[in-house]
């Protein structure tokens, strides 16, 4: 099992500081975030580990992984990776007792893993339906049900789950994605209130339109088109998306629990 950093109180108050509560320091915790290998999970991977936390996530194709973790490593990064199809209930919980057992118990888990698989619902098949909604959804179930114990047992937990604008307001050509997205904010909301009083803290996250390789593939006249419609006049960077969790994780933010936090630069407002 990997040590954890020791946490070191580094405030110290001076004579007109005395009154002053002191300022608190990140306790280094396990982190788990499912699909960290892409943009938004990258940036929320490091963010973590930056505040100290020893992070680990999950992937899928292992040749981008092992391009991913070479890529990590040039910057500063350790990250724990292990290949794990969130869609499957029965791996995903031999990947979480892997990671336990190897990185000790998971107190932060970010919900992040996720496809799509647009189309009009006239034309949209059952698979296109269901591998989105597994995915998607079925997925937030099958890891938060085995961490959500060891979160209960020590009576802290962090748990963000990573939703879309389009799970909002919708899309078209996405009932799949909407509807998987909206689900995940229903789902924060229910066990929210289920654990609220062990610790636990449970949260979605709602970014926009964020400047990922999926929006660079996107013809630059219609980005232009999407860009018109943000108030800010950018797309978001994955690093407003990281803030957010970064913030939602903090021991600080413990009396926020049962939100939906969006991060679209003032493009849809609810």
């Amino acid at each position: 099992m990997t040590a954890l950093p020791k946490t070191v109180d580094s405030f110290v108050p001076t004579n007109d500081q005395k009154d002053l509560p002191p300022l608190s320091v990140a306790v280094p915790r396990v982190c788990l975030v499912t699909g960290g290998t892409g943009g938004i999970g990258s940036a929320i991977c490091k963010r973590l580990a930056k505040a100290g936390h020893v992070v680990a996530t999950t992937y899928r194709n292992e040749e981008k992984a092992r391009a991913w973790e070479a890529e990590m490593r040039k910057e500063g990064f350790t990250f724990h990776t292990y290949k794990c199809d969130v869609s499957n209930f029965e791996e995903t919980q031999r990947v979480v007792k892997s990671v336990v057992a190897d990185l000790g118990p998971v107190h932060v888990l970010i919900n992040n893993a996720g496809i799509t698989r647009d189309s009009t619902l006239r034309k949209m098949t059952i698979d296109q339906w269901r591998d989105v909604i597994s995915n998607d959804l079925d997925s937030v179930f099958n890891v938060t049900r085995p961490v959500l114990d060891y979160m209960l047992e020590t009576g802290f937990g962090r748990i963000i789950n990573i939703s879309s604008i389009n799970g909002q307001k919708g899309q078209f050509g996405q009932a799949n994605y909407a509807a998987a997205k909206a689900g995940m904010h229903g789902f924060t909301k229910a066990l929210a209130q289920e654990v609220a009083k062990k610790g636990v803290t449970v949260n979605t996250v709602s970014p926009g339109y964020i400047d990922t390789d999926m929006i660079q593939a996107v013809p630059e006249n219609i980005r232009q088109a999407i860009v018109a419609q943000i108030p800010v006049g950018r797309f978001g960077k994955p690093e407003d998306v990281a803030h957010v969790v970064s913030f939602l994780v903090a021991e600080e933010s413990g009396f926020i629990t049962g939100a939906n936090i969006s991060s679209n630069g003032g493009h849809f407002m609810d």
